[in-house]
């Protein structure tokens, strides 16, 4: 066989996600007796609620696991539907939830219905770096909008045109609220404004909502309050604690129900019968899951009182989700480096900025504090002695 002919197609070369690999790195070290302190990761440090697990183990209990609706089990899209009168205050009709493998595979989905090859997204800058990856992955073009603290770290209008003449005719605006990296989120009258614009420049809206239900004073603001064409992706993996049960939700417009579904059909057949069947009853325990979010406010408060003793004081708003986006420019003008040497020397695994960020992203950290707090405490004292000030 030709080697010339076996080679990796073009369209895998994406970027790794950095993330990933800091991890791996830091669990090595950890395996060969170190103690590490992980600050790199966005996974809850709490278990997924008992109630869940019972469920779960009595489900295993009953019998085989068959598949579901490529769709996904008709109660728990009714549940999805349910959340969203009772959090939101909008009333959606079930038929539009679609239950995927993940948020990525909602990504995936979601991607693969609304855009062609060649098409252009626009995509905020810092952001999750497999929205970028994906499309490329996906043939379509990501297009970065850069925010910073000029408009609170999230996206305009304006900066969205601002890029559409700079880069041509955008087929889609993704937004996240709150961020990550950064925990920006948009205000209602952020959010309306989004949604109106992109409606009446007939692109497609998407509102990346997986950090819905963790903010810190500032009430999440879905997009679905704002117009019935926008698409939402959600997750149970991070305020609902069930990161490795892989399982999410997309909410999309009537019209792209039955294109998704012959999609979710071919590439996925079903998400996992197991985490549907328990994931119904996580919407019951908010309670427990509320006081895992007090967990991270403390954490929240701690590193930001703590790191500016390491000299590390200018931060992203933090208003959501678990994490801060550090400027460390002063330290550095390589964040991939600068993490490399606090893992291995100081034991602390955080996540250089160029992750989420190609452009200026050498000049940022991000840390994450979903893990206990005394390992936040810890992380802060071994910045403080290693930095030094």
């Amino acid at each position: 066989m030709c080697a010339d002919q076996t080679k990796p197609s073009v369209r895998s070369a994406v970027d790794a996600f950095v993330v990933m690999d800091v991890m791996r790195e830091a669990n090595r070290l950890e395996a060969e007796g170190r103690s590490i302190m992980h600050l790199e990761v966005g996974q809850p440090g709490a278990p997924t609620p008992a109630t869940v697990r019972a469920v779960a183990s009595e489900t295993l209990d009953t019998g085989p696991l068959a598949y579901t609706d490529a769709l996904g089990l008709p109660s728990l899209r009714a549940r999805i539907a349910n959340y969203y009168a009772e959090h939101h205050s909008v009333t959606l009709d079930p038929e539009r939830v679609i239950v995927t493998a993940g948020s990525s595979a909602a990504f995936i989905l979601t991607f693969l219905a609304c855009f062609e090859e060649g098409d252009r997204v626009g995509v905020p800058e810092p952001g999750y770096p497999a929205y970028r990856n994906t499309l490329q992955a996906l043939g379509s073009d990501p297009v970065s909008i850069p925010v910073g603290p000029d408009t609170d770290w999230v996206l305009t209008p304006d900066l969205i045109d601002q890029a559409e003449a700079q880069n041509g005719r955008l087929k889609g605006v993704l937004v996240a609220s709150p961020s990550n990296p950064t925990g920006a989120m948009l205000t209602s009258p952020q959010m309306a404004a989004l949604v109106t614009h992109n409606e009446a420049a007939d692109r497609w809206f998407l509102s990346d909502e997986i950090y819905h239900r963790i903010t810190y004073g500032q009430p999440d603001v879905s997009a679905l309050g704002a117009g019935n064409d926008a698409i939402v992706i959600n997750s149970f993996s991070k305020y609902y604690c069930m990161t490795g049960w892989r399982l999410g939700w997309a909410i999309v417009p009537e019209r792209l129900v039955r294109p998704i579904e012959r999609l979710a059909q071919n590439l996925f057949i079903s998400a996992p019968t197991l985490s549907q069947v328990a994931a119904e009853r996580a919407f019951d325990e908010t309670d427990c899951l509320d006081e895992n979010v007090a967990v991270y406010a403390e954490n929240r408060r701690l590193l930001l009182e703590e790191l500016p003793k390491a000299g590390i004081t200018s931060f992203a708003p933090a208003d959501g989700a678990f994490y801060l986006y550090a400027d460390v420019s002063h330290l550095t003008d390589d964040s991939a480096a600068f993490c490399a040497a606090m893992l291995k020397e100081a034991g602390v695994a955080a996540t250089p900025g160029a992750d989420f960020d190609p452009t200026h992203g050498h000049r940022h950290v991000r840390f994450s504090f979903a893990g206990k707090t005394a390992e936040m405490a810890e992380a802060a004292r071994r910045l403080q002695a290693w930095l030094d000030p």
